[in-house]
């Protein structure tokens, strides 16, 4: 099977993907736990659940780029192993 994309492009998107899990992870979990930094103090009505649902979306998301570029990555590792001649 071929690669779709070049190889610089799929192993930069497997490490921002990892980054960007990791970041929205973090703050998705904040906002769940209605963290006053966030959602404005303890006084006010806060709507941190909903939008900790909308960044764990944006997490599965990531997670997806993530598997589908490191896949093409390692393609483009087996592909190099074999002798392929890269223009």
């Amino acid at each position: 099977m071929k690669p779709l994309v070049g190889a610089m492009q799929a192993w930069s998107c497997t490490v921002i993907s990892a980054f960007a899990i990791l970041i929205l992870s973090v703050l998705g979990l904040l906002f769940r736990n209605n963290h006053p930094e966030l959602v404005g103090g303890d006084e006010d009505p806060s709507n941190g659940p909903e939008v900790a649902a909308t960044i764990f979306i944006a997490v599965f998301i990531y997670a997806g780029f993530l598997v589908f570029c490191g896949l093409q990555g390692l393609l483009h590792v087996r592909e190099n192993r074999r002798g392929a001649i890269a223009l």
